[in-house]
């Protein structure tokens, strides 16, 4: 019983420490967005890097004091314990060269199929939930999303 609590609190650890470098990639990323003089007087730098810096408070408080953990993942659930994040960081990663719309398709479509979505009711859910993102923030709050790389090079055609 002894050797068992042990193993927990070391992967509470090992979770904590990736969430941890977790919280510096986003703060990191989040610190390197480029915005306009004419937007809000905060930035869109605030949100991100404000949430890095709870995150990585949190990872380290749980990994000075780790709570009683379930055992690691295993199969299916080890995986989409590793996918979903990836998602989040492919999602942050192709911002800037796709565009708003495709990220959020590909963390949509994603997820859907990490949690258990056939393929057709993933890219439903992905085209949905982009365009329904984009719709509100771009159109009824006229926040400015990135059009992407990609998109402009098309559009210049």
């Amino acid at each position: 019983m002894h050797g068992d609590h042990g193993a927990t609190l070391r992967h509470g650890r090992i979770g904590a420490a990736a969430l941890f470098v977790f919280a510096l990639v986003f703060g990191w990323m989040g610190s390197r967005i480029e915005y306009s003089f004419s937007s809000d007087p905060l930035g869109p730098r605030t949100f991100p890097v404000a949430l890095a810096v709870v995150l990585a408070g949190l990872a380290i408080l749980n990994f000075v004091r780790p709570g009683r953990n379930e055992a690691w993942p295993r199969g299916a659930t080890l995986v989409g314990a590793i996918a979903l994040p990836a998602l989040v960081a492919a999602c942050a990663l192709l911002l800037g060269p796709a565009g708003f719309l495709v990220a959020i398709f590909v963390m949509t479509a994603g997820s859907s199929r990490v949690f258990g979505a056939s393929w057709p009711k993933a890219i439903v859910a992905g085209v949905l939930h982009a365009v329904g993102w984009y719709l509100l923030f771009a159109v009824l709050l006229e926040v400015q999303l990135p059009s992407g790389d990609l998109f402009k090079m098309l559009v210049k055609r």
